[in-house]
């Protein structure tokens, strides 16, 4: 039961989610702003809403290793689908092309990443009201990352005639309502999915942190996955590569959110220091996949390029580190 539970729940996230990032596009492109920054903030902002929701809901229920899995596994997740959107363009290098513009938002969330993994290992104990100093650092730089990408996406614009809209774009109060309609589903679904996930770590013996970390960090990045690959096909690069780069930064600036609705202490005091091995994880891919950004690498191992094998590699061996050494308990 607890599985079928969980399967009804990962599929209407995915869809919700899918419709979360339609409609901000929407939103977005009625409202006239730039592919890399809507990548970056809306639908960066839009595909980790279920992290997001389901880790405050995994704070509500008890379960906090689940809830900070689900998110620090998340950055890893996202890599790992930066080196899957390599390997389905790897004929034109879609990451070569689009490199330079994201260095600075793939250094933001490494900045951030190390962010949260230095404040797990100092564990300060300064608190303003009931929420932790760090977090409110996170959310301040991240809100100060979000305004440096947005300066340089201005910046780098090239000045051109204005586009017409699609034929057939649903209207700006019609995207809207769609954006909200499919914000309350992930509302009233996300509860659902932890509470399934505990089930499934406690039956499976697996433990949460492996679970949050594992099943669901990938249940909730499929919405990036399938935004990611459709903005690839639709040509929109900036809004691809944004995405992942920009979930990453999202993810840690959500971590800092979790603490808002965590009233008895800090939420990164409680976190377990095993993951500490996870945010590393997280943190070293985020450098690979930038490093792989700018890089001039042509070698290949049949179609397949270094960075993107690099990352591959990483992944699935990290998976293996933390079972092997007791992140599974």
């Amino acid at each position: 039961m607890v599985w079928l539970q969980f399967l009804f729940s990962a599929v209407v996230i995915v869809f919700a989610a899918i419709q979360l990032a339609k409609y901000g596009d929407v939103i977005a492109l009625r409202t006239g702003l730039g592919r890399m920054f809507i990548g970056v903030l809306l639908i960066a902002g839009a595909t980790s809403l279920p992290e997001v929701l389901t880790t405050i809901s995994a704070v509500f229920q008890g379960v906090p290793d689940l809830a900070a899995g689900n998110l620090l596994g998340s950055n890893m997740l996202n890599m790992l689908l930066l080196a899957i959107l390599d390997l389905l363009h790897h004929k034109h290098r879609l990451l070569r092309r689009a490199a330079l513009k994201h260095a600075l938002s793939g250094s933001l969330a490494a900045f951030l990443i190390a962010a949260v993994v230095f404040f797990i290992i100092a564990d300060i104990p300064w608190q303003i009201g009931w929420v932790g100093v760090d977090s409110v650092v996170l959310m301040l730089v991240y809100i100060v990352a979000v305004r440096l990408i947005q300066g340089n996406s201005l910046a780098a614009q090239v000045p051109m005639e204005a586009e017409e809209l699609p034929p057939g774009l649903p209207s700006l109060r019609r995207g809207l309502l769609g954006f909200l309609a499919a914000s309350a589903a992930l509302v009233i679904i996300s509860p659902l999915l932890v509470s399934s996930s505990a089930g499934i770590a406690e039956v499976t013996g697996l433990g949460n942190t492996f679970v949050g970390t594992t099943l669901v960090a990938l249940v909730t990045s499929l919405p990036e996955l399938v935004t990611t690959l459709t903005a690839a096909r639709m040509g929109a690069d900036d809004m691809a590569i944004g995405n992942l780069f920009g979930s990453n930064m999202f993810n840690m600036f959500a971590l800092g959110i979790t603490d808002l609705f965590l009233l008895q202490g800090r939420f990164i005091g409680i976190i377990d220091p095993a993951f500490l091995l996870v945010g590393m994880l997280g943190l070293v891919m985020t450098i690979m996949g930038l490093i792989g950004n700018l890089a001039r690498l042509e070698r290949r191992i049949f179609f397949v390029e270094l960075d993107a094998l690099a990352l591959i590699v990483m992944y699935f061996g990290g998976l293996w580190l933390l079972y092997s050494q007791g992140a599974a308990p």
